[in-house]
């Protein structure tokens, strides 16, 4: 029970950060087009770069879920969503900012199944049942952090500083799952 429970928290963990991702770019939007004088089309083609890289992975995801296990393929995965972030915070352009969007995408894409897969093959049926509302939950907390907490933390540290703290929570997801 103990290592259902610790299983469940640190694919939780990164499903989080996951989805705080995904939703980050519209509270950031206001920041982005001052700084890099972004029209309403480029916010969208950085929302848009960003499902391109999830979809990419989502055909081969399935097998290599089952060829490789759900533990190894979401920390492979990962690696490219950390630097996705790095990248995003170093951006200098709108390319830069479109580049780092479609690997955190590629990178993050395995957040949700790879844990799905490892509850069915690690949980009984109730607590699969369990876990995956919960997963669900987690990733709906994931999107309203990145609503008014990260407009708390905006002016304090900076969009760049946010991201690169992305990055380490991320790297802190990895070794949770890794452990």
């Amino acid at each position: 029970r103990r290592r259902a429970v610790a299983v469940f928290l640190a694919f939780a963990f990164a499903y989080f950060f996951s989805a705080l991702v995904r939703a980050i770019t519209a509270t950031l939007s206001p920041t982005l087009v001052d700084e890099f004088s972004l029209s309403a089309r480029d916010l969208g083609l950085l929302a848009g770069g960003y499902f391109l890289g999830f979809s990419l992975t989502q055909l081969p995801l399935g097998t290599w879920l089952d060829r490789h296990g759900p533990r190894r393929v979401i920390l492979g995965f990962l690696v490219v969503a950390v630097i996705g972030c790095g990248a995003f915070a170093a951006a200098g352009s709108f390319a830069g900012l479109l580049l780092a969007r479609v690997l955190t995408g590629v990178g993050v894409s395995a957040c949700l199944m790879a844990p799905l897969t490892g509850y069915r093959r690690w949980l009984t049926p109730d607590a699969q049942l369990r876990a995956n509302s919960w997963m669900l939950m987690t990733g709906s907390l994931g999107m309203l952090a990145s609503t008014l907490p990260v407009q708390w933390l905006l002016p304090v540290t900076g969009w760049r500083v946010l991201f690169l703290g992305l990055a380490v929570l991320l790297v802190v997801a990895m070794l949770t799952i890794a452990w």
